[in-house]
């Protein structure tokens, strides 16, 4: 027996309370046959805009990743995506896949990050000097940079947009999203990554890859089409860039 919706996979989501992105951008790539479970990590809407406050931010969500993972399993997902992006890519990559394979363990089901999952896209793309576009306020901009320098990426150009709390990330405007990216385009850019799971870039990201001619890749797309490779799935999903048509 196999689940009624469900019959080609089952993917548990975790992400933050105040989260509105995740969920419909995930949405809108599920194939036929494939079902998203969300689980929340509790976390207060509140001001990040000094050191102390973003600390207190990121504990919390790092506390309930946990508890929220042992939720959505008891749906039986094949497979589960870790909505949480800065998390990921704290540390660098040792401790990212140190929190991938305790996830792994926790769950015992696979885990798709946004740090290891945005590696593999742009191994695909072959691009090495990357800009990025980030909600966050410097501290977590320098999480991210930290990573992709070590992961041996050149991060030319970085717009962090110092959204002032959680849930003001998903008010960013998709003009907002298309002006940075043209800021931070250039000839010394082989690809654009947008980061933070709360910024819904994945429209804009599809459209900017036809005008600027170069990939795109937006934190929700890429996390889902590396979750779809790992479960074996193979579909292409037309109109979210070219990661999800080509590879």
């Amino acid at each position: 027996m196999v689940d009624c919706l469900g019959w080609r996979g089952i993917i548990g989501i975790v992400m933050p309370s105040t989260n509105t992105s995740v969920q419909p951008e995930c949405e809108a790539l599920r194939p036929r046959g494939v079902t998203n479970h969300i689980a929340r990590i509790s976390i207060p809407e509140r001001k990040i805009t000094t050191e102390d406050a973003f600390a207190e931010h990121v504990e919390a969500m790092r506390s309930g990743i946990g508890p929220a993972v042992d939720q959505v399993m008891t749906c039986a997902p094949q497979h589960l995506i870790m909505g949480v992006a800065l998390e990921a890519f704290w540390g660098g990559a040792a401790k990212a896949e140190e929190l991938r394979l305790s996830l792994e363990e926790r769950a015992g089901v696979g885990v798709s990050m946004g740090s290891e999952s945005l590696l593999a896209a742009l191994e695909c793309f072959k691009a090495k000097r990357i800009a990025v576009l980030t909600p966050h306020q410097p501290r977590g901009d320098k999480v991210v940079s930290d990573y992709l320098e070590e992961a041996g990426y050149s991060v030319v150009r970085l717009k962090g947009l110092k959204c002032p709390t959680p849930r003001m990330i998903a008010h960013t405007t998709e003009a907002e999203v298309r002006e940075a990216y043209r800021e931070l385009d250039g000839d010394d850019v082989d690809a654009i990554v947008q980061v933070g799971t709360n910024l819904a870039g994945m429209a804009v990201s599809a459209e900017a890859e036809r005008w600027l001619g170069k990939p795109v890749l937006s934190m929700n797309a890429l996390t889902y089409w590396n979750a779809l490779r790992r479960m074996g799935l193979d579909d292409k999903i037309y109109g979210y860039g070219r990661l999800l048509e080509e590879f």
